[in-house]
């Protein structure tokens, strides 16, 4: 009917021939060949020719290939339209059996009825996503047939005698076909409408089956989640009336009848010893691989997990054997048992592989037995879901059995938690804690709640187990292949795996394993309606479980987006100039996060439907105080960035208030200064230049040390200054400008000395060490060539006081 519609509600002819093409080669081909066409000839439409004549011949030549058209497409239609009537007969068949599959189901037989719900609703469902579009073809056919008729008309109203013998005959061409083609589309709208009464009559009865098994689904969701049934301290006094019951119960549903029924019970005994039969199959296949082994393979801590990798290996392949019965055999109960015997298969193989990855050989055994009762749990919960196990039958024998299994697992912690793993205790511990939740809640009577909620944690430890093999192996290799060493051009890859793909499958996990437990009952419509509902309704904020899980799933990917921007920025201007590196990554990194986050805000914003015009009336009514609040940031930040910009970068040495530190760190509001004391000090921006600090690093890292130093009056000066400026030349200190020599001047002459300055470019960050050793050097020159340096001396005369009264 697709085809059908598209070629029939197309009104030029060259998309309607494209669409047609059905080979993506063709169309290619068709596509260029039409452009071609356009280039190397003139376009033929019409509209407003030189003359009404030419405008005839146009028309009479798409009147002429639409009719063609429609001629070709006569016997395709016939094909298609009996493809439509037996698709809604097949429809209206399977809703009758689905319809008498629910209306006969036991109430009681809660697994029967909600899998007859199941049915109805799929069909349903089905039913709706694949709507043919009749409706819409009809209204498209009106306006077509609408159009041809007034072109008719207008053919009609043409004089003829005012239109020259080709003319003529061209308007005659036209008017036979307009006509013809408005029949035949009259004539496929009719045909379309008939379909309409056997759709609607098909739609109707779905819906109606679908309304009654939405009932059904309530009633069966109160059931478990509200009323529950009898306390079980009640069943045990009446015991022998409720085991009567049950036998009962059990003779009508699992005696065979000999009807052929795909699920009497002979049928399904038959089945599961076929299934049994694929198990030793697995079991002996798996055997035989590993008594081929190369011996080689034959290691100690091998020989200690055998038991567990025979026990991963054979669960694999009856899960690939399940998979080929399940898409090969068409058996409704084999589709069913298949698709959770595959779940089941999944788990317990997860759980194996997860402790051959993470736990040695002597370990192993331990830790496989602590999930041991929890895999016996959900095996028994897959049995009574498979063979549809009567709700009065699973309220008389399985609390008893949490009961057991509540035990069992508190035996298993006891006796093996000193040799497991404290991740593997961790997920025990809860398992104890579902156990016991779930006991409680069977022994009160809502024993179909202790199986959703056994379910549940079964599905997410699966999921947890799943997540954390994976994490596991990719840490390993990360480890083998030394990615924290290596640039993001080769890591990429491995980081969004590692900090998104898995992050994102532990938060789907949660609703995934929810979704499978109420999926053992068919409640799957029931949890998408959960996840979907909006616990917080307003009108601007709306906020549902899907919602919030699609903001933190958008914030992993947001959050690799940044990070991996700022990785391949940072490597580039490493790249490019390291000197530079990290003041243009700061830069950089203010940039791309305000625009990945604001990016995933408005996404955010606009998934919890919160209103843009409500954020900026709240924004609005705080601009004022907020813009006067934070006129000193603002200025900060605009100071940042102008030192960001290339005036100071980090590794500079800078000079402020007498400060002398190495830059650390810039922002857009801030600059840390690491002293040549070791304190850390924090400059506002402003601060910065409003006390003109000194970049020493900004040119070529040198700056004049001034070294004064003095000799006695009568010293050879010419000699002095020849003596110490080839002395401190000779030093080659690594501190030293090594292209600019040292300059001794005269600087005065004082009391007792000829004062000198030296002029030595040192090494910003090493000038004190610059002038210890220049001054050594002077000092020893000096000494070493007989040049007295003089010091400060006062004569003192001590005289007799009796001499002094002489």
């Amino acid at each position: 009917m697709k085809a059908y519609y598209v070629v029939i509600s197309k009104k030029n002819y060259i998309f309607a021939t494209v669409k047609k093409e059905r080979n993506i080669e063709n169309m290619k081909k068709i596509i260029i060949t039409l452009l071609a066409f356009f280039v190397l000839t003139n376009a033929h439409a019409v509209l407003k020719e030189k003359n009404l004549e030419q405008t005839l011949n146009i028309l009479r030549t798409e009147l002429t290939e639409k009719h063609q058209e429609l001629n070709s497409l006569a016997e395709e239609r016939k094909v298609e339209t009996q493809e439509i009537i037996n698709q809604l007969k097949e429809t209206i068949k399977q809703s009758n059996q689905n319809a008498l599959m629910l209306y006969s189901q036991n109430p009681d037989y809660v697994f029967d009825l909600t899998y007859a719900c199941h049915e109805a609703t799929e069909q349903y469902q089905d039913f709706q996503r694949q709507q043919l579009p009749f409706r819409t073809f009809l209204e498209e056919s009106d306006i077509e047939i609408a159009k041809y008729d007034s072109l008719i008309n207008s053919l009609k109203a043409m004089r003829p005698d005012m239109l020259n013998q080709q003319a003529k005959t061209d308007r005659n061409v036209c008017l036979t076909l307009a006509i013809n083609i408005q029949n035949t589309l009259i004539n496929n709208r009719m045909q379309v409408a008939d379909y309409i009464t056997f759709y609607e009559m098909a739609e109707l009865r779905l819906k109606n089956l679908n309304d009654y098994a939405d009932k059904r689904y309530n009633d069966i969701q109160t059931g478990i989640f509200l009323n529950g049934g009898e306390n079980y301290l009640v069943v045990l006094s009446h015991f022998k009336e409720k085991s009567k019951q049950v036998i009962e119960i059990i003779e009508d549903k699992y005696s065979p009848n000999g009807n052929g029924s795909d699920w009497d019970s002979s049928v399904i005994m038959q089945l599961f010893l076929t299934i049994a039969f694929y198990v030793m199959v697995a079991i002996l296949l798996n055997l035989l691989v590993f008594k081929l082994l190369p011996k080689r393979f034959h290691t100690k801590e091998f020989i200690k997990k055998r038991t567990c990798v025979n026990l991963a290996s054979t669960t694999i392949t009856f899960a690939a054997i399940l998979g080929l019965l399940h898409a090969t055999l068409r058996q409704n109960f084999i589709l069913m048992a298949s698709e959770l015997l595959i779940e089941y298969a999944w788990l317990l193989s997860v759980i194996l592989i997860s402790l051959l990855l993470r736990v040695n050989g002597d370990q192993i055994k331990s830790a496989f037995r602590i999930y041991s009762p929890l895999v016996f749990v959900g095996f028994i919960v897959i049995v009574f879901r498979i063979i549809l196990i009567p709700k009065e039958l699973v309220n008389l024998i399985f609390p008893p059995l949490l009961l057991l299994c509540t035990l069992w697992q508190w035996l298993m912690m006891h006796r093996h938690h000193q040799n497991v793993p404290k991740s593997d205790m961790f997920y025990t511990y809860i398992s104890q804690g579902i156990f016991i939740l779930s006991l409680v809640c069977s022994w009160m009577g809502y024993t179909l709640l202790a199986v959703q909620i056994l379910i549940w944690w079964i599905m997410q430890l699966t999921c947890i187990l799943t997540i954390t093999c994976i994490s596991r192996y990719l840490k390993l290799y990360s480890d083998k292949h030394n990615y924290d060493e290596k640039p993001i051009t080769q890591t990429w890859l491995f980081i969004l795996t590692y900090k998104v793909v898995l992050p994102i499958m532990g938060v789907c996990s949660v609703m995934l394993s929810i979704y499978w437990a109420a999926d053992v009952f068919n409640l799957s419509d029931l949890c998408w309606q959960i996840f979907k509902k909006n616990y917080i309704d307003l009108e601007n904020l709306q906020i549902s479980i899907l919602k919030l899980s699609m903001v933190t799933n958008l914030f992993f990917i947001f959050s690799y987006a940044s990070n991996t921007i700022l990785a391949f920025m940072r490597l580039h201007y490493k790249t490019q100039d390291p000197t530079t590196a990290a003041s243009k990554e700061v830069m950089g990194r203010n940039v791309i996060q305000v625009f990945v986050w604001g990016i995933w805000l408005i996404m955010s914003l606009s998934i919890m439907h919160i209103s843009i015009s409500w954020l900026l009336a709240i924004s609005g009514g705080l601009s004022t105080g907020i813009g006067f609040a934070s006129k000193d940031i603002i200025e900060n930040i605009y100071y940042g960035a102008s030192l960001m910009a290339g005036r100071i970068k980090v590794g500079d040495w800078i000079e402020v208030d007498g400060i002398r530190g190495k830059v650390t760190s810039i922002s857009y509001t801030s600059t840390i200064i690491e002293s040549v004391y070791g304190e850390v000090i924090t400059f506002q921006n402003s601060q910065l230049f409003a006390k003109n600090y000194k970049n020493l690093t900004r040119n070529h890292g040198y700056v004049l040390a001034v070294i004064p130093f003095g000799v006695a009056y009568g010293s050879n000066i010419n000699q002095v200054t020849t003596l110490v400026e080839e002395a401190v030349n000779s030093l080659h200190l690594e501190w030293m400008d090594p292209e600019k020599k040292v300059k001794t001047v005269m600087s005065g002459m004082n009391e007792s000395s000829i004062d000198f300055n030296l002029f030595v470019w040192a090494d910003a960050v090493k000038k004190s060490y610059v002038i210890s050793d220049v001054l050594k050097c002077i000092y020893n020159t000096l000494n070493e060539n007989g040049i007295e340096i003089p010091f400060p001396q006062r004569d003192i005369t001590i005289k007799n006081i009796q001499e002094i009264n002489k």
